[in-house]
């Protein structure tokens, strides 16, 4: 599958897995035909809804499901010939999964993975510090995993599956459960992670788009167990068709604003009063830019002054809409297995 490139972190060739429906005779498919390539050093994202396929591929590429059909390489071993290899180069990382063993405190849950994977000891315990000093656990470090809450757990989580310093690591939802500066601190250590060292890399999914937006030089996203897009975040939110969308404040006192209804290329404009300060946000969709100019001097010569202008750009999420007909967190029209 390399075609005498070097082996890529991550590949695939007409990957396809099939599960039998529960309680139903027919059979669904979870995976169709999946192509991907995951370069070296690469922090690549999988977006896709409940259901979309993305713990499938993950599942089959961390060697804890078979494929039905295609292959699948990772760190250049084919994942079903040669899994041992595969699991030495790897880890994973996923939201809600148990950290441990509850009668483990922090540190040891850190040892005994450390062990597992024979780091030695003073590298282990080099590892284990700077972890829990960035996750926020050193206060924890001799607490009992059974008395940890739940994010606190998520950390510990997070702590582990780097404690082998793998070459290619799977995060399937890492963040999940994490408060907002936990997040952020997270996504610097991913980054940070990659940028130490080129050989390294991170295969990413998320529902939280900004994550991935922040992080990942690609993404693709999944739908239906089909890649549906695969590029750039910047490339793909510039690939949707959407019209011009400005949003304004104006002050209070101003004439009325449904004379600006006049404009021509004004394709919808609506407005309400700010409860607080008493001035008035217009949400104002255009046919091109250049009818934002007019709208401007409309308003001067209506004597509302404006006090804020912005345009609305596409995010990852506008994409996301756009390519699969519904968000992240809405259930599939049809039965399938959870993935």
């Amino acid at each position: 599958m390399t075609g005498g490139r070097s082996p890529a972190a991550v590949e695939t060739s007409t990957l396809t897995r099939s599960f039998r429906a529960r309680r139903k005779e027919r059979e669904v498919v979870a995976l169709q035909g999946i192509d991907l390539r995951v370069e070296r050093g690469e922090c690549f994202g999988l977006l896709g809804p409940n259901g979309a396929g993305k713990t499938t591929l993950i599942k089959i590429l961390t060697t804890l499901l078979l494929p039905t059909s295609g292959g699948a390489t990772v760190a250049g071993f084919d994942v079903v010939r040669d899994p041992l290899n595969v699991r030495r180069r790897i880890n994973m990382v996923s939201g809600g999964d148990s950290s441990g063993y509850g009668i483990l405190t922090v540190r040891e849950t850190l040892d005994l993975f450390a062990r597992l994977y024979g780091v030695p000891g003073p590298e282990a315990r080099r590892r284990a510090d700077a972890l829990l000093a960035m996750t926020g656990l050193a206060e924890k470090a001799d607490t009992r995993l059974s008395s940890l809450s739940t994010g606190m757990k998520q950390k510990l989580n997070f702590a582990r599956g780097f404690m082998s310093d793998p070459e290619i690591i799977f995060l399937d939802e890492p963040t999940l459960g994490l408060d907002v500066e936990a997040s952020r601190d997270v996504r610097a250590f991913i980054a940070r992670w990659v940028r130490e060292r080129p050989e390294r890399s991170v295969l990413l999914t998320t529902h939280y788009m900004v994550e991935a937006d922040e992080l990942c030089g690609r993404v693709a996203i999944i739908d239906k167990g089909r890649i549906l897009a695969l590029d750039t975040p910047h490339a793909l939110k510039r690939s949707v068709p959407m019209e011009p969308v400005f949003e304004l404040q104006v002050g209070s006192g101003g004439a009325e604003l449904d004379g600006l209804r006049d404009v021509l290329g004004i394709r919808s404009i609506s407005h309400h009063a700010h409860p607080a300060t008493g001035a008035v946000e217009l949400k104002i969709v255009v046919e091109e830019d250049q009818v934002i100019g007019e709208v401007l001097g409309k308003l001067k010569a209506m004597g509302a002054p404006v006090l804020h202008l912005a345009k609305s750009e596409p995010t990852l999420e506008t994409v996301f809409v756009h390519m699969v007909g519904r968000g992240l967190t809405d259930e599939p029209a049809s039965d399938s297995e959870p993935a």
